[in-house]
């Protein structure tokens, strides 16, 4: 399978760059996975479990939520809000965030602003706790 190279971007630097054979992650029209030699694409990236394949054939996943996706004449680029690699994802935070965003929840009269954040919270803990997992 030939590969391409790819370019994973964060706030925080580069968290990958170099040559893969695939990259799947999810997108605000779902799921998708690209190839070598894959037309032109670019779109807003949504919220779930990022993988790559490299050259050799290792298998890589992250929580990856959020910024863009763009394979542009043979470059793959993801630029992305949050994107944590498997392991380096720290389960008891992700426990002690999902349990905060629970009890917030929980409670009543809050406001429909504090349940949107809160149920966002909760989504992003789900997420790095399911890559975590597996």
């Amino acid at each position: 399978m030939a590969s391409f190279p790819l370019k994973i971007l964060t706030p925080d630097g580069v968290a990958f760059d170099g040559e893969v054979k695939s990259l799947s992650c999810r997108t605000i029209g779902g799921q998708v996975e690209l190839l070598a030699r894959h037309i032109d694409y670019c779109t807003a990236v949504g919220m779930g479990e990022a993988r790559i394949t490299t050259e050799n054939g290792t298998v890589r996943r992250a929580a990856c939520m959020g910024g863009m996706l763009s394979m542009i004449g043979g470059d793959c680029r993801l630029l992305a809000t949050t994107f944590e690699w498997a392991d380096a994802i720290d389960v008891e935070r992700v426990a002690r965030s999902k349990a905060r965003a629970e009890a917030i929840l929980a409670q009543k009269g809050i406001d429909k602003h504090e349940i949107e954040l809160a149920e966002a919270r909760l989504k992003r803990a789900l997420v790095r706790g399911s890559v975590a997992s597996r």
